[in-house]
């Protein structure tokens, strides 16, 4: 049964082709394939559940996201393990993406949280985590 299921998220970026260059590979890593593109979006989907990046108007990019207003603070996906939250953290620093929480990680959502954080190409906060 899927009542009370996220069914989508849509999220507007500032940059487009940075965007679907960061999330293509995370998340198909963590299992969601390629579902919709069009001229100014793309999707990826995994079982009922679609996340949709879509290309923010100009005029609408004169406030940049951050975490800390009224809206979205982060992203949080399960990982299978807690050697897919180091394969992943290893992954994210080769591609020089930049790990939040470094001095407390990989517990920096307290005790028996496994997780790394790290930030999109728009600074949207993202969570790794294995229980």
């Amino acid at each position: 049964m899927s009542q009370g299921l996220i069914h989508q998220i849509e999220i507007y970026v500032s940059d487009l082709k940075s965007s679907v260059d960061f999330w293509c590979w995370l998340l198909e890593e963590l299992g969601y394939e390629p579902f919709q593109e069009w001229e100014s979006g793309q999707s990826w989907k995994m079982g009922e559940t679609y996340i949709v990046f879509v290309q923010a108007d100009e005029k609408f990019m004169d406030i940049p996201y951050h975490r800390c207003r009224v809206g979205l603070n982060h992203l949080a996906f399960h990982a299978s393990s807690r050697q897919q939250v180091d394969e992943m953290t290893g992954k994210l620093k080769e591609k020089g993406v930049k790990i939040l929480y470094t001095d407390k990680h990989p517990f920096a959502g307290g005790d028996g949280h496994y997780a790394v954080y790290f930030e999109d190409p728009d600074r949207i906060k993202v969570e790794l985590v294995a229980f």
